[in-house]
């Protein structure tokens, strides 16, 4: 791989340059990070190992890259012009590299997709659409938390993820697929068990099972938010494990209440819970994360997710 800076930088270079694409990726790295150590965490490898590689790229170029004398650190001219050049380069190779590997599959085209917990029959219309659009299509559905498999999906060893609550990510393009409902959940013989509905402000005296902040600060803000938009701080209790256990402990437990999606509910039954929904209506969005939305395979994902959004609207039609 050859680059050329412009005839007006410092490099005394006149003929193609020999360079590493691992010395672009962690330049690209280190520029968005602003720091050689969180460049470091997100390729996954030392940070004297990154800190080579840039200097390998600065001789070759002839020019410092990043003005280290900074906190964080930051590009100089040299570096601002190389960085949209270097992207464009890493672009162009992860895209031969995915065009070589869906080559190379024979049995056809393979998708890395990750999946949140309680996705339930969408998932399942999801698959569906995928099937009928590509018969041969291969999927291999992994779970961990959001935010590893949002870094999965920058870091091409996912192909795709959904997620729930998200904060922006550079690198990846988040398109809102569904709009899911969020319920109270809490033990089954409450006073409140049986109404159609409640105000989240009539809890305000029982403690919460909520996620900590440092597990899912999205998720954390946004149950904070509703009760703070409902008049009250909560009193929180023990934080969220599981679904399926902290199910179980808010139903035999000192009361507590929480607050779920809707379709982890319904994937995790519990005859010692009742759920019911908030009053006003209590929402979350779900997205797509992936890194190029114009590819044929995220059309296609995109476009299924929509259908199974809309095939599941017309279902809860139904059951009204």
């Amino acid at each position: 791989m050859y680059y050329r800076l412009d005839s007006d930088s410092r490099s005394q270079h006149t003929g193609g340059t020999d360079v590493e694409l691992r010395q672009l990726r962690c330049f690209v790295t280190v520029a968005e990070e602003s720091s050689f150590r969180r460049a470091s965490e997100r390729l996954r490898i030392v940070q004297p190992t990154v800190t080579l590689q840039i200097q390998r790229l600065e001789r070759e170029v002839g020019a410092a890259l990043f003005d280290r004398t900074t906190r964080p650190v930051s590009l100089t001219g040299t570096g601002l012009r190389l960085l949209p050049e270097a992207r464009a380069l890493l672009a162009a190779a992860d895209r031969a590299l995915e065009i070589a590997r869906n080559e190379g599959a024979g049995a056809g085209k393979l998708l890395r997709l990750g999946t949140a917990d309680g996705l339930g029959t969408r998932l399942d219309s999801v698959l569906a659409h995928l099937a009928e659009h590509w018969p041969d299509l291969r999927v291999e559905l992994h779970e961990a938390p959001s935010w590893l498999r949002l870094q999965q999906v920058r870091d091409r060893t996912l192909d795709a993820t959904f997620v729930r609550i998200y904060q922006e990510h550079r690198d990846l393009t988040l398109s809102t697929v569904w709009w899911e409902r969020l319920v109270v959940v809490l033990p089954a013989g409450h006073a409140a068990a049986s109404r159609p509905a409640l105000r989240l402000g009539e809890l305000k005296d029982l403690p919460l099972r909520l996620v900590s902040r440092a597990d899912n600060p999205a998720f954390y803000d946004l149950i904070l938010g509703f009760c703070q938009a409902a008049g009250f701080e909560p009193l929180l209790g023990k934080p969220f494990t599981t679904v399926q256990n902290t199910l179980a402990e808010i139903g035999v437990g000192d009361p507590t209440w929480g607050i779920f999606y809707e379709g982890s509910v319904q994937a995790n039954p519990s005859s010692l819970v009742t759920y019911l929904p908030a009053e006003p209506p209590l929402r979350a969005r779900t997205s797509l994360a992936v890194r190029d939305p114009n590819s044929e395979l995220s059309r296609a994902l995109l476009e299924a997710a929509r259908l199974a959004a809309e095939e599941h609207q017309q279902n809860f039609r139904n059951t009204l």
